[in-house]
């Protein structure tokens, strides 16, 4: 990824006031995403903020611009597909890959930016996670399902990206959905199974990493656990009615 010392940063506008129109902050911590509210114009300016995003020169921004932008992109596509394909109950069922017998929309080229043409999973894996190999990405890209990390309420930005990779992380983790430590073991999502080199590969690394962000009550429930008792992952869409 070619860094940059300008200043440039990228117009998020639109995204901020869709992100404050329709996440929802429910009362178990968890965001939900009012599908079924969105109006056909903000559909359309959504689009039109995509085709923007698409002509953003990625070089001309700095490393953590860059960074924000592609964790922006990643999530308005997402939200983008889901509402094309609308309504749905899993973003699993939108199966429109490359291969048959696919589930979900991720191997699909959906966007070209600076000439390349990129699916979701180009996005995720071939940029965010290859060029910063932070494992902090998984906590701010966002699935459209129950169990993904919560999708912020605002769009991040070169400024606020280390504060908010840092917030998504803690919230993750210090929530049952993502740590779950119930009677002396623990649970995990299955992000820490499908990327467990992300997190540092053995269950130890794994769980050193999440002690990291652990909360003190979390911290102490997992004090003398060292294995991992199971993964779990509810794929159903996170959608506020």
């Amino acid at each position: 990824m070619t860094r940059s010392d300008t200043t440039a940063a990228v117009d998020n506008s639109v995204w901020a006031r869709l992100l404050k129109t329709y996440v929802v902050a429910t009362d178990d911590g968890v965001n939900l995403f009012a599908y079924g509210r969105v109006g056909a114009d903000d559909k359309k300016a959504l689009k039109s903020y995509l085709t923007a995003l698409q002509g953003v020169v990625v070089s001309s921004l700095d490393e953590a611009e860059q960074q924000a932008f592609w964790i922006n992109l990643y999530n308005v596509l997402t939200i983008d597909v889901v509402l094309d394909h609308y309504p749905v109950t899993s973003i699993r069922d939108i199966a429109i890959g490359p291969a048959l017998l696919v589930s979900g929309p991720w191997g699909k080229p959906l966007v070209t930016v600076v000439g390349r043409s990129l699916s979701l999973n180009n996005i995720e894996h071939d940029i965010l996670r290859k060029t910063w190999r932070d494992p902090r990405v998984h906590y701010a890209v966002n699935c459209a399902s129950l169990s993904c990390p919560n999708l912020m309420a605002v769009p991040f930005t070169g400024k606020t990206l280390e504060a908010m990779l840092e917030a998504s992380a803690r919230d993750y983790i210090n929530h049952p959905r993502g740590v779950n430590a119930v009677d002396g073991g623990v649970r995990l999502s299955q992000i820490y199974s499908w990327y467990r080199r992300d997190f540092g590969g053995d269950a130890g690394a794994v769980l050193g990493h999440i002690r990291t962000f652990a909360a003190p009550k979390l911290k102490k429930a997992l004090a003398e656990i060292d294995t991992i008792a199971g993964y779990d992952y509810d794929w159903s869409l996170n959608e506020a009615k």
